[in-house]
């Protein structure tokens, strides 16, 4: 099930709460088509959220990636010091 924690309160009564469009509509004094239509724009199927979930995604590919240039810096950082101190030792002999 999607993460429906940022969509219209009205539209979670009947996606996340399971209440028919009928009786939400009835109960706001709205008509069942426009619920529909709230659904369509609001509702986990909708483009803001399929926008959403790629941009999500994608973080989380640019957060792996950023570890793993991070992981390999820090061993590069290493090989220059250990490299270092070896180039010291073979000059002074």
């Amino acid at each position: 099930m999607e993460d429906i924690s940022s969509l219209n309160p009205t539209v979670k009564q009947v996606i996340d709460q399971g209440y028919s469009v009928a009786s939400v509509s009835e109960r706001l004094g709205v008509t069942s088509s426009s619920l529909y239509n709230w659904i369509k724009s609001y509702g986990p199927d909708s483009e803001e959220h399929k926008q959403s979930r790629e941009q999500s995604d994608r973080i989380k590919q640019l957060e792996k990636e950023l570890k793993r240039v991070t992981m390999e810096r820090d061993i590069l950082k290493e090989a220059t010091v250990f490299f270092a101190g070896e180039s010291k030792k073979n000059t002074r002999s």
